[in-house]
């Protein structure tokens, strides 16, 4: 459970996202590689949606199909590519939309994982990356987008 708990502690900080308006939200910010406060939020859920998918995957069977697809589709492709794909998936979800998955994908990730039997995602080496990658080291790596967001929009 302290993989939950870290994550939870680690995720607060993007929620100040949320306090932001709209109009602020879409200002792209220079010292966040120029995405918008919608991009970031954007990046982020793309990423812990898919993480959503196989935890439900995992859930129920002892692999993941959708882990293997993103694992192959990233070996093939590369990250530029996916995630400037999914950055233009997700700018065209409405403000109110993104908004409320904001709210509710990662509570719904911590509350499947608790779910998911340990031997398939704790201790599996290759499922953990997978979430380590795209929670506790993601939301590092992007803190200091986060806030480059939240300076601009105090400007």
């Amino acid at each position: 459970m302290s993989f939950l708990e870290e994550e939870r502690e680690a995720w607060r900080p993007f929620e100040q996202l949320l306090d932001l308006t709209d109009e602020q939200l879409a200002r792209p910010v220079e010292g966040a590689h120029g995405w918008s406060g919608r991009d970031l939020m954007g990046h982020l859920l793309a990423w812990q949606s898919a993480q959503l998918e196989v935890a439900r995957e995992l859930a129920i069977g002892e692999t993941s199909p959708r882990s293997a697809a993103m694992d192959a589709d990233w070996e093939t492709r590369g990250g530029e590519v996916i995630n400037a794909e999914l950055q233009e998936e997700w700018a065209g979800k409405p403000m109110s939309e993104l908004r409320a998955l904001f709210l509710s994908v990662p509570g719904e990730l911590r509350g499947t994982l608790t779910v998911v039997p340990e031997t398939r995602w704790l201790k599996n080496p290759r499922e953990m990356d997978g979430f380590m990658d795209s929670t506790l080291d993601h939301y590092e790596e992007h803190a200091a987008d986060l806030e480059a967001v939240l300076s601009a929009a105090r400007e």
